[in-house]
């Protein structure tokens, strides 16, 4: 026999129920979660802007053919542009920003709504977001005319926003990172790193003089314009790596402006693009691209390692979830070429925020095997992920366990 769910603030069996403004908080809330089903057991009614919740969580998250707004649930979008678009403006004005973002996703997901953003007057109405400018990138091919430039302002505001969250931090990060590899054994006065250098000379301290004697120096090697390394960034734009394209766009675009980095950008799936010429505006990147399709992660690699002209010098960067479609042993066999030439070859799994990722486990320890772990990076923590390799030194690779 099936005991009824009892919801927190309910009596249960011969109990009371839970009085006071708290109790009754409690119950608004499982009333919207639980959706006014005869066996919720919250015996809550709404009124108001709280019954107008309900209707637009309804809408999306119901059963059925007919929404009944505030009683039973049903999904009652339906398939037009008005209902949706009205619908997205009413969860902007009943919900956070963070939440509309995770509801219009569920919507495109659920309800097959993918097909009403080629219309402007949806586009005008949804809250942009990484994941948005991933579905409309899929559906870039079939964007009609008039939708496209409603397209790329969209595509433009989440670029913009990201770039002012990353840029700054990048920059810093991986310019300390190029004048540390850079450092000099023999440096001029003003190139001195003079913190490294006295920890490096503790025990040449004199008491009675109360000072130091530097029998090594370290310093920066002084700044030029030259470029100190070479960075290909290798993208998969396979359908399950959209949002991953869309921050590797935006890391592209402020790697390029770096003078002392030449910055390459190659995405692929069963055929390779080269979008480098592209990389002074991520958006131009980003709309280079085509999700979905096959992958083919040998025939990237290969024209990747025929752009290598200074070994040592060069970071690869593959984004990739690994379920390759090409011929994997010649993949292997390349990744191995290029670290014995002296590259520095990154695989990350996705760059997002999406949490742990599905990939092909057995190619991901095939890479661990040649010492080129695979791993899922947030954008966070690329810029740290990027020095330690310029630096040539052991990647921060997060614990998963």
């Amino acid at each position: 026999m099936t005991t009824p769910a009892v919801a927190p603030g309910a009596s249960g069996a011969g109990g009371a129920r839970e009085t006071g403004e708290a109790g009754d908080e409690r119950l608004r809330r499982w009333r919207l979660v639980l959706g006014g089903e005869a066996a919720d057991g919250t015996g809550c009614v709404l009124t108001g802007q709280d019954a107008a919740m309900d209707g637009a969580l309804t809408a999306l998250y119901g059963k059925g053919d007919k929404p009944q707004a505030g009683r039973d649930r049903s999904a009652g979008l339906g398939a037009s542009a008005p209902s949706v678009a009205r619908w997205l403006g009413d969860i902007r004005t009943y919900f956070p920003s963070s939440v509309v973002q995770v509801m219009q996703r569920d919507a495109i997901d659920r309800l097959g709504l993918s097909t009403l953003l080629l219309e402007p007057e949806m586009l005008e109405a949804v809250e942009a977001d990484v994941h948005l400018v991933g579905t409309l990138l899929s559906l870039n091919k079939a964007m009609p005319e008039t939708t496209k430039e409603t397209a790329r302002a969209v595509v433009r505001k989440v670029v913009d926003d990201l770039e002012k969250r990353l840029a700054s931090r990048t920059r810093a990060t991986l310019t300390g990172a190029l004048d540390r590899s850079a450092r000099i054994s023999r440096p001029r006065h003003h190139d001195i790193d003079w913190n490294r250098t006295i920890a490096a000379n503790l025990k040449h301290y004199l008491p009675e003089y109360r000072t130091i004697v530097p029998e090594r120096l370290i310093g920066y090697g002084r700044a030029s314009q030259s470029v100190k390394k070479e960075v290909i960034l290798c993208i998969d734009q396979s359908g399950s790596m959209a949002a991953s394209v869309v921050y590797a766009s935006v890391f592209g675009a402020v790697l390029a402006s770096m003078r002392s980095i030449a910055t390459r950008l190659v995405v692929f799936d069963t055929a390779v693009v080269d979008l480098t010429d592209q990389l002074d505006d991520p958006v131009d990147v980003l709309f280079g691209t085509q999700l979905g399709g096959g992958t083919d992660i040998n025939r990237a690699l290969a024209y990747c390692q025929s752009q290598i002209t200074r070994p040592a010098d060069t970071v690869v960067v593959l984004i990739s979830d690994l379920y390759e479609g090409g011929i994997r042993n010649e993949m292997l066999k390349r990744v191995a070429a290029m670290k014995a030439s002296g590259v520095q070859f990154v695989t990350l799994l996705a760059l997002s925020d999406e949490g742990a990722p599905a990939y092909d486990r057995e190619h991901a320890a095939a890479l661990a095997a040649l010492d080129a772990p695979a791993f899922a990076c947030t954008p966070d923590l690329f810029p740290e992920v990027m020095a330690a390799a310029i630096e040539k030194r052991p990647l921060p690779i997060p614990d998963t366990r």
